[in-house]
């Protein structure tokens, strides 16, 4: 009699409380196997009740850790506890049957169920699950199924069931495993639905596809802080191994870095003594290594490496009439020829470029005097070679190569944008976009639409003499550097078309940045006006892991 009015169906259809409770003594009692010997009963914690081998603890706030170790069914009911953490099972080797229902914990951590060789039976219903780590059942040998009648899933092979009807799922990274086996096995979940991220509420997990997850993202992580400060750096291959070289103003010199394969660092790789540098720009032509070396005080220089002597030997003098004050350095080809452009930021210079002739290099264009540029890219627009200057006294100047002069002709300039000192391009997916460098105001990324190029963002600038574009593999960067506060990395957000922030790096006016790729690795170095320059190493993370 009392075996019936305790199976008597709630309102839902299903057995009500008291009936349950008993349907789970029994079940797990079946399982205990008889051998007529005494034993001892075991001492129960507190909230919880006890009979031979079978535990059933309800509201308490953790899971108890005192139960004889040859306990075989537990159960738990309306529990306080917030997650099932990694290991908390050890202690009770010999389950057979693990019970949870309206409970309230929401996590579910890696190895929750570790030291439990036994168990068959697992019910994981009516909770509040929002994260289950990918290794929480791992070791779970002998789990066979759970029988009730409701949905199963499968786990780990068609006679291994786990029962979630009831739990309210966040669908993000770290389900993405589930979703991915499901996938692999045909499984199906048709009861069980997300509860968020705000796109997927509501949509059955069984609607969802592996692809559709965004899992990977990437950050800059500090590397190797160097000791000296330094006003640019660049990278460069010379003979297929990967070289850097910072421009340090104060000690004067241009410093060499090459990358140690052993002790995985970069070290000393050579210098080039000078005065007050602000440039140190590699250029290889032929299987040489050239560098113009550009300096505020005594002239700008260049320099060969002489492979024989192992040094750096200085060949030629830059015309000190026409550069006075160097700012930038570019260095391109075309048709087969090599050309290098400097930016002059005095009043009485003149930006001017200059060819290699096979002996030397000599002067081949002055672009336009007194208007004290600070920066000049060279972009190919239409398949046309371009130069921007950028300038203290003007709005950015776009010049075009003109192919029957063989120079630069003046064609436009960039509206609306007044106070730029840099400008450095960037492409995504066959578009042409540019980034624009203020101090104070709004730093801007524009694109070019076959005629103009039109805004499609701006950046707070605090102090900022940098905005660089940065590509790594397939993500695409901008950096906007600060001299007041932290420096700011964005990333390129395909789906919007624009820059999103992804993290935040302390460097201490920033002045420049480059990337180099070697062993498999890539890092990009930063160099520091008025602290340490640094190199930061490009991470990719997998959030579903």
């Amino acid at each position: 009699m009392f075996l019936r009015a305790s199976l008597k169906p709630g309102a839902s259809g299903q057995p009500g409380w008291r009936g349950w409770r008993l349907m789970v003594w029994v079940a797990a009692a079946s399982l205990v196997l008889i051998d007529g010997r005494r034993v001892k009963q075991p001492r129960c914690p507190a909230g919880c009740t006890c009979t031979k081998d079978n535990a059933l603890c309800e509201d308490v706030r953790s899971v108890p850790h005192a139960f004889p170790s040859d306990v075989l069914s537990l159960s738990f009911v309306k529990s306080g506890f917030s997650e099932i953490t990694g290991g908390s099972f050890v202690h009770t080797p010999h389950l057979q049957l693990l019970l949870f229902t309206a409970n309230t914990f929401d996590i579910i951590d890696e190895d929750a169920f570790a030291g439990l060789p036994h168990l068959e039976y697992l019910f994981i219903e009516n909770n509040r699950i929002a994260s289950i780590s990918p290794n929480a059942f791992r070791g779970l040998k002998a789990l066979i199924h759970l029988f009730k009648l409701n949905v199963k899933i499968f786990l780990f092979d068609p006679l291994i069931y786990r029962d979630l009807r009831g739990n309210n799922l966040i669908c993000d990274c770290k389900l993405k495993w589930l979703v991915e086996w499901m996938h692999q096995t045909n499984a199906t979940l048709d009861q069980i639905h997300c509860s968020g991220p705000p796109n997927y509420q509501g949509r059955k997990i069984n609607d969802l596809l592996p692809h559709s997850f965004d899992c990977i993202t990437t950050e800059f992580a500090s590397y190797q802080p160097l000791k000296f400060e330094s006003i640019s750096v660049e990278a460069f291959t010379f003979v297929n191994e990967q070289y850097v070289v910072f421009a340090q103003p104060f000690a004067g010199t241009c410093s060499f870095l090459e990358w140690d394969h052993v002790e995985m660092t970069f070290r000393t790789y050579d210098t080039i003594e000078s005065t007050s540098t602000v440039v140190c720009k590699p250029m290889v032509i032929d299987h040489h290594l050239f560098v113009i070396v550009a300096q505020l005080f005594g002239g700008s220089h260049i320099y060969k490496r002489d492979s024989s002597a192992n040094k750096f030997i200085k060949i030629q003098d830059i015309d000190i009439l026409k550069i006075r004050k160097p700012n930038d350095i570019e260095t391109f080809m075309i048709n087969g020829e090599s050309f290098f452009v400097i930016a002059d930021s005095s009043k009485a210079g003149s930006t001017t470029v200059y060819k290699w002739n096979g002996n030397g290099f000599y002067t081949h264009q002055s672009l336009h005097p007194w208007y004290r540029d600070t920066d000049v890219e060279y972009l190919e627009i239409s398949n046309k070679p371009h130069l921007i200057l950028s300038s203290s006294s003007q709005r950015p100047v776009v010049y075009q190569w003109n192919r029957s002069q063989k120079k630069f002709d003046r064609r436009t300039d960039i509206p609306d944008m007044e106070d730029v000192f840099s400008v450095k391009h960037f492409w995504v997916k066959g578009d042409l976009f540019i980034c624009l460098t203020r101090f104070i105001g709004d730093s801007r990324v524009m694109r070019w639409d076959g005629a103009m190029f039109r805004e499609v963002q701006t950046f707070p600038s605090r102090g900022s003499m940098v905005f660089q574009p940065v590509s790594v593999s397939n993500w695409q960067y901008a950096i906007l550097g600060s001299d007041y506060s932290l420096t700011q990395v964005y990333q390129w957000d395909t789906k919007r078309g624009q820059f999103i922030p992804s993290q935040e790096l302390n460097i201490q006016a920033p002045r420049s940045f480059s990337v180099v790729s070697v062993d498999d690795r890539v890092f990009l170095l930063a160099s520091s006006f008025k602290g340490k320059s640094q190199i930061f190493e490009h991470h990719e993370i997998d959030l579903s892991d």
